[in-house]
């Protein structure tokens, strides 16, 4: 055998550690570590809803309002505003 040979393994190991990859995030890969800017957890199903003011999960929305579960049913109710108090 070349030293060659032998001094190839021994160098790939080396420079092997000699670029480490970075550690993970502390919340990488964290069940509800995904958290959008209102605090609902889309990993969970969760999204904001305007016109309730709260996380809600559509399917459950649909269920609770007679809503018909569908993306655009569910965006449109969201999408209005809550119901204020009655003008004068």
């Amino acid at each position: 055998m070349s030293i060659r040979a032998a001094l190839l393994p021994l160098l790939a190991a080396l420079t092997a550690c000699a670029h480490p990859a970075p550690p993970p995030s502390p919340t990488a890969g964290v069940p509800g570590a995904d958290r959008d800017a209102h605090g609902c957890i889309g990993s969970a199903g969760y999204r904001w809803c305007e016109r309730t003011q709260q996380c809600e999960r559509p399917w459950e929305l649909a269920k609770a309002k007679g809503l018909e579960n569908t993306a655009e049913v569910i965006t449109a109710y969201c999408a209005e505003p809550p119901a204020g108090p009655a003008k004068r």
